[in-house]
This record gives structure tokens, C-alpha cells and sequence, in this order.
């Protein structure tokens, strides 16, 4: 049950052949089993059996309110929720506890879902590993794979056992671990610059980063406003439109969501591409990219060829100053949301007396580690009066380039870009940390944070296993607000690759009451 897509098991609590009681119970259980991958900050133990609990007397009246009536789900703790901790993984918000909860937290209650707990990220958002916030790295659920553990090859000592366990990707990676080792069945993430996506494609799971305005982002505590997106993971690119549907639409509380009412809709269950033109991006062959996934790039463009699509390789040129922009942009934003973190509302305040200023100063150098001080100072630099014009400005004029060169390939008849999502699989967390948290991002942001630049709606979908074993993901790119022909797209994608399961040998050792009655299924 625990593998079921979300319609399946929607289904299965309609039939009675389970309850939402139990399936929560199972998912605790299976939290508390996996408590090693460090997914979750919190865990929302008594309040999730409680919403199990109502949600089980809607299902005796005949009366559950939609699909996701019943279904455990957790979210990154970057989103506020009322009567549970919102720590954004770091010092400074650690005890806070919202008094409202973010708007897609509450359309996700208002569906009948259980909210689990608050994952684990990357401090306030910033970085690409999820090895940055104060309650510790996560770990990739595939480290515990015995795909991985069968092509790596490994001492029998505990501290290489220690050392080889790979990142999830960031900053959601909380949230894609999460969905990928069963603890639930979707997740939410935020995404700025590839933050869902990243880690989806690490962990072996879609993750929908949809376009700007469609989800609310009130109650998302911010990082780029002009960028920040909800992501939705999910295992696969059905659960991923079910979950939109549910999210989508205007809020009055976000002035930035589209005015229009947003219509679910369902997958056709056979898609045809075959009228389709899939633009292949070639600035999107960029250095470091590994030989395995530009392979795979390769044959999932002859997939679509064989299958009758037009496959096109496109130009967008100013791709390649993309990095540069995005961390003037994002730093100059950072700098400007992180200033309302000062010890006075709410948050840590610092026990230094002597000023107000002294407070202030004490207060952000112990609540903020040095990756988001740093993107402050960054920030500030930018935004100083002798530099707006040279850096902000101009930055925003750069944006305003790459997101024409979208309309332009857009406009010229393709519908869909096909791209890698990651520069490769995951690497092991030792590895990881040996470069500083900028060069990661700016590495590993590479592929997916124009899409955040010009707006638009993008996708991983789980492709293949590496060498080592590992999750590879490729990306597809849409227009702006056309998530039907995207996630369409992803679906006979999805359908074609039938990426397999996650094997969690080491997991159903130590919890065999839970998985004794499952059965290895491929979602494909």
C-alpha cells in the first residue's frame, strides 16, 4: 500500500481495504524506522492521528472530501504551519511556531490530507545538498539501496559503510527523501532555483516546479520572491497532477497568483506526442555534464523521435551568463527578506544588552550560519547605491534576455524542452563538502534555475540508474502556465523509461511489519 499511487490508495481507503488510522500508522512507523536519513526536523506524531481520525469518520459517512481525503503528506519546513515548529532548518527560527498556516498548507487540510511533519532543508533554503541546516545533513534513501549496494564496491568496515552514503541534492532534499523512501506519498518543496528538481533527480522521484503565480506563496517563507515557486514531489507524474490540482489557483493573500480559476484535470492514461516539437537546448550540454547522462539525454531524444515527434535542437544563447545573474539577483533579494530577522518579532534574540544596534548584530551573527550571512553581505554589496545600476540593474535587464530567448523557441513552434536535470548522479556526502556551498550551487543550479528566471513550468522525471546505481533524472520545460501539456509530456515519458523501484533492503530488515505485506511494483 505504501508504494500505491495516490489514486490507488485513495481508492483502496474508499473500499475500506484500508483506513486512514492504519496508513498513517504504517508511515510513523516507517519514519521512525528510517529516523537515520535525518528527513524530518519534526514529526507531527499526535496531530497526524487526529487528522486520521476525522478523516476516518468522512470515510464511514461516504462523505471524504476529494482524493487526497486520507493521504499522509509532509512538508518542508520552510512553510508556515499553525501549531508546528517552522524552523527553516536554522538558529534563528528554532522554536517559532506560526500562528497561520501557508496557503497550500491549508488547501492540502482543507482536501482532508494528514500532515506528517515539517522536512529537513538546506538553512532558510540556500543551497543545493540539503548539508546545511543546523539539524544535520540528509541522507539519500538509495545509499541504503541494494541497487547501490550491489555496484558499489565497498569495504566491510562501518566507517567506509559511514563515508559512502551519498547527498539527496537541495535544498528540499527533506522532501524528496521523504517520498522516496515510502514515508509518504507527496511532499511539498520550494523551489527557486531548482531546489525540488534537484533533489527529485537525485532521490528518484518527480518533482514539479510549476509556473510563476500558479501556486500561492503566501506562507512560504521567502528567499527570492520574484523567483521562489512551491514544488510538489511525488513518485510519479500522476500524483504530481493530482496534487496540483488541489494547490493551483488565485489566493487574495498572494498578489502575485494568476486572477484566473484554475481547472484540475487528468492525464490521458494514452498520450500521443507524436504531433509534438521537442526543442533539445544545446547550451544545455554544459561542462561537467557526465557521459552517462548526456547518453541518456541522447536516447531519450530518440525515444521521442521513434515514437513520431519533431526532436529540434534549439538555441538559447544567453543561458551561459545565467549563473552570474541569478546569484545577484537571489543575494540581492536574500539580503533584502533576511532583514526582517532582527530579534524584535519573533525568532532568536540574542542576550546582548549594550544597544539596539549591538542586539541587532548579535542576534543575526548567532542566528544565521555563515552560507546566509554571506549571501546577505553579497547582497548588501549589490545593492549599495555606487553598484545597483551595474549589478541589479543590469542583472535584471540579463534576466529579462534569457526569458525572451524561452518566448523565442516557444514562439518558433516547439513545445516542449528536454534537458538533464543534474550535471550527474548524486555524489557522496564527504565528496560533497569539500567545495564551499556557493560552488555547489552554482554547479549544480546550472540546469534548472532558468526556468526560475523566466517563470516557466518545469519537471524531472526519474530516467534511469546510473552506474553506480544511482537515480538519474531528465528535465522537461513548458510554457508558461500550459502544466497539462508538461506534465502529459512527462507521463509517456514516465511511461517508456519504467525507471525502477527503490530496493530499501536495509529498511525492511529492521521494519518487516510494514513492508511484509507489500509487493515490488514499477510506477510506469
Amino acid at each position: 500500500m505504501l508504494r500505491a499511487s495516490l489514486r490507488e490508495v485513495s481508492a483502496a481507503l474508499k473500499e475500506g481495504h484500508v483506513t486512514p488510522t492504519e496508513l498513517c500508522q504504517r508511515c510513523l512507523a516507517l519514519i521512525k524506522s528510517t529516523k537515520f536519513l535525518n528527513a524530518y526536523i519534526t514529526v507531527a506524531e499526535e496531530t497526524a492521528l487526529k487528522q486520521a481520525e476525522e478523516s476516518e469518520e468522512r470515510y464511514k459517512r461516504g462523505q471524504p472530501l476529494g482524493v487526497l481525503d486520507g493521504i499522509p503528506v509532509a512538508v518542508k519546513d520552510n512553510f508556515n504551519t499553525a501549531g508546528i515548529e517552522t524552523t527553516c532548518a536554522s538558529n534563528m527560527l528554532k522554536g517559532y511556531i506560526s500562528p497561520y498556516n501557508a496557503t497550500v498548507v491549508q488547501k492540502l487540510l482543507d482536501q482532508g490530507a494528514v500532515l506528517l511533519g515539517k522536512t529537513n532543508l538546506d538553512e532558510f533554503a540556500m543551497g543545493s545538498g540539503s548539508t546545511d541546516g543546523v539539524f544535520g545533513p540528509v541522507r539519500n534513501p538509495w545509499s541504503y539501496s541494494r541497487q547501490y549496494k550491489e555496484k558499489s564496491a565497498r569495504k566491510p568496515h562501518s566507517e567506509d559503510e559511514e563515508s559512502n552514503w551519498v547527498i539527496t541534492g537541495g535544498s528540499s532534499g527533506g522532501s524528496a527523501a521523504a517520498v522516496s523512501s515510502f514515508t509518504c506519498f507527496a511532499a511539498l518543496g520550494s523551489d527557486t532555483g531548482g531546489s525540488t528538481r534537484n533533489p527529485a533527480a537525485h532521490c528518484g522521484v518527480v518533482g514539479l516546479k510549476p509556473t510563476y503565480g500558479l501556486i500561492s506563496r503566501h506562507g512560504l517563507i521567502p528567499l527570492v520572491n520574484s523567483m521562489d515557486v512551491p514544488g510538489i514531489l511525488t513518485r510519479c507524474v500522476d500524483d504530481a497532477a493530482v496534487v496540483l490540482g488541489s494547490l493551483a489557483g488565485h489566493d487574495p493573500k498572494d498578489s502575485t497568483t494568476i486572477q484566473d480559476n484554475f481547472k484540475p484535470f487528468e492525464l490521458p492514461d494514452l498520450p500521443d506526442v507524436s504531433k509534438l516539437s521537442i526543442g533539445i537546448p544545446k547550451e544545455y550540454h554544459a561542462p561537467g555534464l557526465s557521459s552517462e547522462i548526456l547518453a541518456l539525454w541522447s536516447k531519450a531524444a530518440d525515444l521521442f523521435k521513434d515514437a513520431g515527434a519533431k526532436v529540434v535542437e534549439v538555441s538559447l544563447p544567453h543561458t551561459r551568463y545565467s549563473i552570474v545573474c541569478y546569484h545577484v539577483l537571489c543575494t540581492a533579494e536574500v539580503a533584502s527578506n533576511m532583514a526582517r530577522f532582527d530579534g524584535l518579532e519573533y525568532g532568536h534574540r540574542s542576550d546582548m544588552n549594550k544597544s539596539t544596534e549591538s542586539m541587532y548584530a548579535a542576534t543575526r551573527r548567532e542566528g544565521f550560519n555563515d552560507v546566509v550571512r554571506g549571501r546577505i553581505l553579497s547582497g548588501n554589496y549589490f545593492l549599495l547605491k555606487q553598484n545597483y545600476e551595474n549589478y541589479f540593474i543590469k542583472a535584471q535587464k540579463v534576466r529579462r534576455l534569457i526569458a525572451n530567448d524561452f518566448l523565442k523557441v516557444f514562439g518558433s513552434g516547439v513545445d516542449i524542452l528536454l534537458t538533464p536535470t543534474t550535471l550527474s548522479d548524486a555524489v557522496p556526502y564527504m565528496e560533497f563538502i569539500k567545495e564551499d556551498n556557493r560552488t555547489r550551487s552554482a554547479q549544480d543550479d546550472i540546469l534548472t534555475q532558468a526556468a526560475n528566471m523566466a517563470g516557466l513550468p518545469a519537471i524531472n522525471v526519474p530516467t534511469a540508474l546510473s552506474e553506480r546505481g544511482l537515480p538519474v533524472g531528465l528535465q522537461f520545460i513548458g510554457r508558461s502556465f500550459q502544466e497539462k501539456q508538461l506534465l502529459t509530456v512527462a507521463k509517456w515519458f514516465e511511461k517508456q523509461v519504467k525507471f525502477p523501484m527503490i530496493q530499501l533492503e536495509e529498511v525492511k530488515r529492521h521494519n518487516h511489519n510494514v513492508f511484509q505485506h507489500e509487493k515490488s511494483a514499477s510506477f510506469s
